[in-house]
């Protein structure tokens, strides 16, 4: 019986998968099927590897997923779904309140129906959702704003190495990168793109994408639906007639930010000031203690209060995305994280120049402005709580792709991939058309508004 579900279950994802990638790959020019395939092949390649040789969180997570699929191939459909305990070792182990950890075990306790409990499956079950989602949002940035480099989103989501290595196998970020892609590209899809077509669908999934987006990592899924939640009350105004100056964008994202944190405080003490300042200096301080006779971040003077995390806050972002620095270790992840700050300062420098020229690029200001504020807040996160740098590279892979993105949208960055082929003969893969105005602007909405 199991043998015959698990049949089922991969009969029926290679009948709606195999179809979607020939679409994809007749729709895109040869330098996107190329990075498609890149990006696709080498996901799965590293989700099988990692899925094989499973170890520490995945080993764990794997382990307590089990008792979920028991209870699922007993019939327990409703128990497996809202149980808070899970069994480990002849141990059981009961959870309070949210927890990724075992969010991750319910979704491997379905998954090991189709996969029957074999981790290398599982690995590139989670790498293709992580790909499909990161394929959707480069699509749909591609198709919706034509007069931005059409390469700059398929590179940052779905080519760029270390997210590609990261983002697959039997761990949370191919979850985290996943959804967080996909839910912006029903919303974009729903803001900037035709009306009318699929509408309800697109709400439903944005939903969904947001329920599990959030409850495989809250800190990281707040910025970014925040910010979201702020760009849709812009784009509110500007049919009122209001916010249409850089300034007055900016400040409205700021404000529903603030009031959605403070909204967050009201509704549970886990939100509070004090309560996150102290958990993040545990977080700190076991870290550090794990990381002792390792490279790592230290911050002596860092103290559990609002005062002394925004004094940080700076220098924590600028860790986030500059350590480990070439030199500071020669283990051979450390060597490639640290060759990849380099790219990222390269591309922070072509960026800086082209705005001092005013080439700035032609993303949406609103939407422009609200990835900045999300990269922002998460590389301060990050930097303050992650002083182990092989754990922060980890898990600055998923906030990464946004920064490049970004990053690639001046007319410089824009020049250089053209030269490298990338973005010629750029025919978007995607069903739906672009738009011709912008919610709530006369302004194209295929980026008039320079960023």
């Amino acid at each position: 019986m199991k043998l015959a579900i698990a049949l089922v279950l991969n009969a029926g994802l290679l009948a709606v998968l195999l179809p979607w990638v020939r679409r994809q790959w007749q729709r895109a020019p040869a330098w996107a099927c190329w990075l498609l395939a890149w990006g696709l092949g080498a996901r799965l390649l590293v989700g099988a590897w990692r899925g094989w040789h499973l170890a520490n969180d995945a080993l764990f997570i794997s382990e307590q997923a089990a008792s979920v699929t028991r209870l699922l191939r007993a019939g327990e459909m409703w128990q497996a779904l809202f149980t808070d305990e899970v069994g480990w070792r002849q141990q059981v182990i009961t959870y309070y309140g949210m927890s990724n950890t075992l969010f991750m075990a319910k979704i491997l306790g379905w998954l090991n129906l189709a996969s029957l409990d074999t981790g290398w499956l599982n690995g590139m079950y989670l790498s293709l959702f992580s790909f499909v989602g990161c394929w959707q949002l480069a699509t749909t940035c591609w198709r919706l704003f034509p007069r931005t480099p059409p390469a700059a989103a398929v590179v940052a989501f779905v080519a760029w190495p270390t997210v590609v290595f990261w983002a697959a196998g039997v761990a949370k970020e191919p979850l985290l990168l996943g959804s967080g892609a996909w839910l912006l590209a029903l919303y974009l899809q729903l803001f900037y793109g035709a009306a009318g077509r699929r509408r309800v669908a697109k709400v439903v999934g944005l939903l969904v994408l947001a329920y599990m987006h959030f409850f495989m990592r809250y800190f990281f899924a707040a910025p970014l639906l925040g910010g979201l939640v702020g760009l849709a009350v812009v784009h509110l105004l500007q049919r009122l007639g209001w916010a249409h100056r850089r300034v007055a964008q900016v400040l409205v994202l700021v404000a529903v930010l603030a009031g959605g944190a403070w909204a967050a405080t009201e509704v549970s003490v886990a939100f509070r000031l004090n309560k996150f300042t102290n958990q993040t200096m545990r977080i700190y301080a076991h870290s550090l203690e794990m990381s002792a006779a390792k490279a790592h971040i230290e911050y002596p003077n860092l103290r559990p209060t609002a005062e002394s995390f925004l004094r940080h806050a700076p220098q924590a972002a600028l860790n986030a995305f500059t350590r480990p620095w070439v030199g500071e270790s020669w283990q051979p992840l450390y060597v490639a994280a640290a060759l990849e700050n380099l790219a990222l300062l390269a591309l922070f420098a072509t960026a800086a120049f082209a705005a001092w020229r005013k080439r700035g690029g032609h993303l949406p200001f609103g939407l422009g402005a609200a990835l900045v504020i999300f990269c922002l807040i998460l590389a301060v996160l990050l930097g303050l709580s992650t002083p182990n740098l092989g754990s922060l590279n980890r898990y600055r892979s998923a906030v990464l792709p946004y920064l490049v993105y970004l990053l690639l949208q001046n007319n410089v960055a824009a020049l250089a991939l053209r030269r490298l082929g990338l973005g010629r003969g750029s025919t978007a893969p995607d069903e739906e058309p672009a738009v011709g105005t912008a919610p709530g602007s006369k302004a194209p909405a295929t980026g008039a508004v320079p960023l």
